[in-house]
């Protein structure tokens, strides 16, 4: 989050992810206002000038925080206003820029560099237990302690009662809590509107609404499918991820999921989805992140880039060919595709020219830059 150019920056995450620990951790002489409490919000969204008066004596790359800064978006050209004459630096943190967008309000030009905080990666965390994570998600909240089930229902219902009525949609409330419900059996899966919007009862572009909001209020993922193979035609609607696989778990009502079950085996996927997506987010990698199906059935979980790696996931003891047969469809299109299977195998190995890792260990070479 810091940089050598002391820019200005948006900070952007989930609920719960960890934005403001982290900032007051890196920042800790920052002036800072935190627009969840009423004494900053209620005087800044009455007369936001009181920004520019109160930063008034401020020296030039002084650093300011604002947290939430999503609820009052006026305050964004105050803030504008002071990195260009003051040239102070402003942290900008918030759970959603969706409001922000759909005001118009000013989002500096170009002034302000642009991140997102993911939940807690394997890599940030000493002992790692990816048992614990499949089943329970990775918001620290909820990781570090034994049982968070009750946390993740918490958790849900300040998001419904916070977020979505922030974005005006209070007497839609019902049915968006219903469309959640329903999106979670749709999570890891190939989204289909009609069919998610004759479940909950809904026109299906009030559900295509309902995943914008999700996805822009950083609580979802779309993966979009690869195309590019010739010689099989291939599914080309996008899949739907929840942010965490957490969240995923509590809506389907999947507690203390054990290795070797179905249930098991999608949120497995869903975690080493979940760690690529941050570990390309925080890398800044160009490369897009998609899945491939054909419509013969084959299927690859992940692809980096433009087929460069084919990344396949399955929750099984040991790989065996049968595991295999969507990486090797796939390197017939690309044959110098670096094929990869993530399991719990209990060591590397390779087999019939594609590189199988223990979970554990390919996330170590995820994050030490071995893989990507």
């Amino acid at each position: 989050m810091d940089n050598p150019h002391n820019d200005s920056t948006f900070v952007w995450g989930a609920r719960q992810v960890g934005k403001t620990t982290l900032i007051r951790a890196i920042y800790p002489n920052a002036v800072y206002y935190d627009l969840l409490l009423a004494k900053d919000f209620e005087r800044l969204l009455r007369n936001p000038s009181l920004l520019g008066e109160e930063l008034a004596a401020l020296n030039s790359n002084d650093i300011v925080v604002i947290d939430e800064v999503q609820k009052i978006p006026q305050l964004l050209d105050e803030v504008h206003s002071l990195i260009f004459r003051k040239n102070i630096r402003f942290i900008l943190s918030g759970s959603s820029p969706r409001k922000l967008k759909r005001s118009g309000a000013n989002l500096l030009g170009g002034r302000a560099l642009k991140e997102i905080l993911y939940p807690l990666v394997s890599a940030e965390i000493p002992d790692f237990d990816i048992l614990k994570a499949v089943r329970y998600g990775m918001l620290p909240r909820h990781y570090l302690i034994s049982d968070p089930w009750k946390r993740l229902g918490a958790y849900i219902g300040v998001y419904l009662n916070e977020e979505i009525r922030e974005e005006a949609m209070s007497r839609q409330l019902r049915s968006f809590s219903r469309f959640m419900e329903i999106a979670a059996f749709s999570n890891g899966e190939i989204v289909v509107y009609k069919n998610i919007a004759q479940d909950c009862g809904i026109d299906y572009r009030t559900v295509k609404d309902y995943f914008d909001i999700l996805v822009d209020t950083l609580v979802g993922y779309m993966i979009p499918s690869f195309t590019k193979t010739e010689k099989r035609r291939s599914i080309q609607a996008p899949k739907f991820y929840y942010f965490d696989v957490g969240i995923a778990n509590y809506l389907r009502n999947r507690r203390n999921i054990q290795l070797g079950s179905a249930d098991f085996g999608h949120s497995f996927e869903h975690f080493i989805i979940q760690e690529l997506i941050a570990y390309m987010g925080y890398n800044e990698k160009e490369e897009r992140l998609t899945y491939w199906r054909t419509s013969a059935g084959y299927e690859v979980d992940a692809i980096i880039g433009d087929g460069r790696i084919a990344i396949e996931i399955k929750s099984v003891e040991e790989i065996q060919s049968r595991h295999t047969k969507g990486l090797k469809a796939f390197q017939e299109d690309f044959p110098n595709s670096r094929l990869i299977a993530v399991s719990f195998d209990s060591r590397p190995r390779i087999i019939n020219g594609i590189e199988v890792y223990p979970a554990n260990i390919f996330l170590k070479k995820l994050w030490n830059h071995e893989i990507v």
